[in-house]
């Protein structure tokens, strides 16, 4: 049987992982250092005990967020990437290449939680292209992010 391989990185692709297991424990944490450590209303993170993690692409800087955790981001674009506690370390689950495999189980913090993250799916949805009406430039957006996939080198090409 072949153990299952999770890869992921930051956005402009300086700083990849490779994650050799079953990741079993993804979750949202709301407490305010989390919320500020992403600049959002929650972070999602996947813990990788049990589980082998390896960074295959550059090294990320670090912040000490408290006596106990230092939280890992990409030194060039900014891309949060870990939360590293004394229990293992968790990667923060938009940083996966297919953040899909990897729902949630259980929340965290949820003494920090914002009263309206529990209703933001009763929000009006639109798509990329419906926005285009208000915001035409949309349409024309080349993507200079990394790709969801390992690369051998990058940027592939000279912009």
């Amino acid at each position: 049987m072949t153990e299952a391989i999770h890869s992921g990185g930051c956005q402009c692709g300086a700083v990849r992982f490779r994650v050799t297991g079953v990741l079993k424990d993804s979750s949202i944490c709301h407490c305010r250092m989390c919320q500020k450590a992403f600049g959002a209303y929650y972070a999602p993170l996947v813990s990788t005990r049990g589980a082998v993690l390896e960074w295959t692409r550059g090294e990320r800087k670090s912040f000490r967020s408290s006596n106990f955790a230092l939280r890992g981001f990409c030194g060039d674009c900014g891309t949060p990437m870990t939360y590293e506690a004394p229990d293992g370390i968790a990667i923060a689950a938009g940083a996966f290449d297919d953040p899909s495999l990897l729902p949630p189980v259980v929340q965290f913090g949820i003494e920090g939680k914002i009263d309206f993250v529990d209703h933001l799916h009763l929000l009006p949805g639109h798509t990329t292209e419906e926005d285009a009406v208000e915001a035409p430039f949309v349409l024309e957006v080349v993507s200079y992010q990394h790709p969801d996939r390992d690369t051998e080198h990058w940027p592939e090409a000279p912009r």
